[in-house]
């Protein structure tokens, strides 16, 4: 929603009800990584998806990047590792993929800067032209493919990619990406699609393909070898992330858990037994029994349905010894592998038909070991993929910024000029008046002009993006100075940036990468 205010002094062009909490759209959440899904509460990804606060994560990132320590980055999933790996200069990998539908903008470079910090810091980095996916859902013809994806890759290397020390591809060339794919889509299910995408009668198959091969991008940092890997994404693009974190799990040998007895027990099952053999162990130095345990639990815990199933599981034992340990669990594991994972595991075991219990190891010993004896046996060993999540960029006319709305977004190739025009044209978190301005502050967190400070413009300066901040919601920066500032900001940025762009040039083709793509085919419908 806009404001007219044709007569405020203190900004003479429209305000905007956006801001950088929220994006104009609906007001529940709603995830499609083909529409135009906007966020209206970022708080409801936290409860909705599982995604965690990264300010939960921060004070483990090495040297973190503004886009972090300004909560651009807002969210992640199971990031941790990567952070260790980073922290302690072990094996890790960022990837993330560019759709090429229309110039790169502004936006996008919050993606290119990410890939960027991390590769910098040691990271596999991998950078890759989604175009199976623009072909198949976005139905664009070939020849524009190759044009945009030369766009992408060059403003990537410009803004400091090393394709030396990193790895840049087409998902159409990409035979291993294309295989992985094959093996990937044995453990997908097309009752998923539809329950993630949305996906029916109407779908194309080549559209369900790109969706696979999605899969196989997000993982394909892991082929060598294991590692923690990051996937860099808004969070329009967390389906993807759930469904590649489902499928990798599904790929693996072997399942870890902890276990207290011969049975299967799910997560809050087990915290009942766990609960029971605490206090009934810490009373006798005799073996726990599991009827002993069902007692102890019908008399200590208030009725639930996990406390009444383990009660039910625990006195189908019997006089089974209720102990802690830990449990392999065969998922798709060769016989050799099997075997070889039994004749692995140290100390105290127990072999039953489907999996192996250990006494002697705690979980993280077991998950390496699982792993270890997957990759010596032909499996792919994959760790969960992580993901960090990035606000949405308010458009310069409100609402999402989006590609195909070119006033709403700063395109990496605008002429200079037509960037700092369009700053100028922007929307603001301005108040009617200038004495208005003085008196109650801007609204910065409304504004898409201070997003652009806070986004790009400010740089590494923490400073100053607090300056501006502050000047704007203490009355002292009125709107008219303020994107002046930001417009000249701008014009430099992109004569910079087209100036690395062009010297950059006989370095993207040096590469191996085909960016005249001898193909031929119909566009897809994009359903």
């Amino acid at each position: 929603m806009t404001r007219d205010n044709p007569e405020n002094t203190a900004d003479s062009t429209q305000a905007t009800d956006g801001g950088s909490d929220t994006a104009s759209g609906a007001d529940d959440v709603a995830l499609d990584p083909w529409g135009s899904s906007t966020v209206s509460d970022y708080r409801k990804l936290f409860e909705e998806f599982g995604i965690e606060a990264f300010d939960e994560v921060l004070g483990e990132v090495p040297e973190p990047h503004y886009l972090m320590r300004r909560g651009v980055i807002f969210g992640h999933r199971d990031y941790r590792p990567v952070a260790r790996a980073l922290r302690e200069g072990e094996d890790a990998a960022v990837l993330s993929g560019f759709m090429p539908t229309g110039d790169p903008h502004i936006g996008h470079k919050l993606v290119f800067d990410e890939i960027i910090w991390h590769q910098e810091r040691g990271a596999d980095a991998y950078g890759l032209i989604a175009d199976l996916e623009a072909h198949s859902a976005r139905g664009l013809s070939w020849d524009e493919i190759d044009e945009h994806a030369r766009d992408y890759l060059l403003s990537l290397l410009a803004l400091g990619f090393d394709p030396e020390e990193g790895e840049l591809y087409r998902q159409s060339t990409n035979r291993e990406v294309q295989d992985l794919a094959f093996e990937l889509g044995s453990n997908a299910r097309f009752a998923e699609f539809e329950g993630i995408y949305g996906f029916d009668g109407e779908t194309s198959v080549s559209h369900m393909q790109s969706v696979v091969t999605q899969m196989a991008d997000i993982l394909y940092p892991q082929l060598e070898e294991p590692k923690p890997t990051v996937i860099p994404v808004g969070p329009d693009q967390d389906p993807h992330m759930r469904l590649a974190r489902d499928v990798a799990a599904r790929m693996r040998y072997f399942k870890v858990t902890e276990a207290y007895a011969s049975f299967e027990a799910d997560a809050g099952e087990r915290d009942h037994l766990a609960a029971a053999y605490a206090a009934l162990s810490d009373d006798s130095d005799a073996p726990v029994r599991c009827v002993d345990a069902a007692d102890w639990l019908d008399a200590e815990m208030a009725p639930d349905a996990d406390r009444d199933a383990a009660i039910e599981k625990l006195r189908e034992a019997g006089k089974e010894p209720l102990r802690p340990r830990v449990r392999f669990l065969d998922r798709n594991a060769t016989d050799a592998a099997f075997d070889a994972l039994i004749e692995a595991v140290p100390g105290e075991k127990r072999r039953y038909d489907e999996h192996v219990d250990a006494f002697d190891m705690d979980r993280a010993a077991a998950e390496e070991l699982a792993r270890e004896v997957e990759v010596d046996h032909g499996g792919f060993g994959f760790l969960p993929p992580s993901s960090i999540y990035h606000r949405f960029m308010t458009g310069l006319t409100g609402g999402k910024m989006s590609s195909s709305v070119p006033a709403s977004h700063i395109s990496l190739l605008d002429d200079p000029e037509d960037g700092y025009d369009k700053v100028k044209a922007a929307t603001t978190g301005g108040r009617e008046t200038a004495e208005k301005q003085r008196e109650l502050g801007g609204e910065a967190d409304e504004c898409p002009v201070y997003e652009l400070y806070a986004y790009l413009l400010a740089g590494d300066d923490d400073e100053f993006a607090t300056e501006v901040y502050e000047e704007c919601v203490g009355g002292e920066r009125l709107c008219g100075g303020c994107k002046e500032q930001a417009a000249e900001l701008m014009r430099e940025f992109l004569e910079d940036h087209q100036e690395k762009r062009a010297e950059v040039a006989d370095l993207l083709d040096d590469l191996d990468i085909d960016l005249d793509a001898d193909r031929r085919g119909v566009p897809g419908d994009g359903h």
